[in-house]
């Protein structure tokens, strides 16, 4: 599993998460939701150990990261056993996109796994744009890329922030659809979205955060029958389509 326990953030003297805890099973969806600018990017930065907790735990597969602690430099870090789509995206403008994709799974393996890579190439069809570089295609384009650069990973837990703020309806829905088979494979999957369908669509667990602290969480009916008062106000101010 992945889990972070009592997990505390804070930049500048301004408090980001108070206390998380959250965790992602393998072959399951977990869905994070909640209002702008309340801690969600953070958690996933804390969980992927890209930006750690100021205090708190992370466990990965049996691996136990702490915080504060001096003994964490000695411990590997999970990548790409967990891997992260940020909505940067963090594509190397100098690589084509198959290029892009290609390179981490030659840092990860030492070779390239071309089968898994097509597979995701063809699934998204960028068969058109695969051999442009970033600058030469859509932000949606580019979304779809990221994506299938984490995928082709083969990662046991993947966290995905807003990764589909710029697809339309149809490639929203594909993408949806891969990560159901992801699940099917036994992937963890962790995802930031303000798609409040989407959510339902996908999700076996919701979280709410909201200022930094878990309001509710639960199987995706709570989507539908909030028991708290601020997720019932939330709801009813977002974007209910896919």
């Amino acid at each position: 599993m992945l889990i972070g326990k009592d997990i505390y953030k804070a930049y500048g003297g301004k408090k980001v998460l108070t206390g998380v805890n959250a965790s992602i099973e393998p072959g399951q969806i977990a869905v994070l939701i909640g209002p702008s600018g309340m801690g969600k990017s953070t958690l996933l930065r804390a969980l992927s150990l890209l930006d750690p907790p100021d205090k708190g735990t992370v466990t990965v597969e049996g691996t136990v990261y702490t915080y504060p602690g001096e003994n964490n430099g000695s411990i590997p870090m999970p990548w790409p056993k967990l891997t992260v789509v940020f909505q940067q995206l963090f594509l190397w403008p100098h690589l084509t996109i198959r290029k892009n994709i290609a390179l981490p799974l030659a840092m990860a393996n030492g070779d390239i796994k071309n089968d898994g890579m097509d597979e995701f190439i063809t699934l998204f069809e960028m068969e058109t744009f695969v051999d442009r570089y970033p600058n030469e295609v859509s932000l949606g384009q580019r979304q779809l890329a990221a994506i299938a650069r984490a995928i082709a990973l083969e990662p046991k837990y993947l966290l995905l922030d807003e990764i589909t703020s710029a697809l339309d309806v149809e490639y929203v829905s594909k993408v949806l659809g891969c990560l159901k088979r992801l699940r099917e494979r036994g992937m963890g999957i962790l995802l930031i979205t303000h798609l409040i369908g989407f959510a339902k669509s996908a999700a076996d667990q919701v979280i709410f955060l909201d200022n930094g602290k878990i309001i509710e969480s639960g199987k995706p009916d709570i989507l539908s029958s909030p028991k708290s008062k601020r997720l019932a106000e939330f709801l009813s101010l977002v974007d209910t389509a896919i």
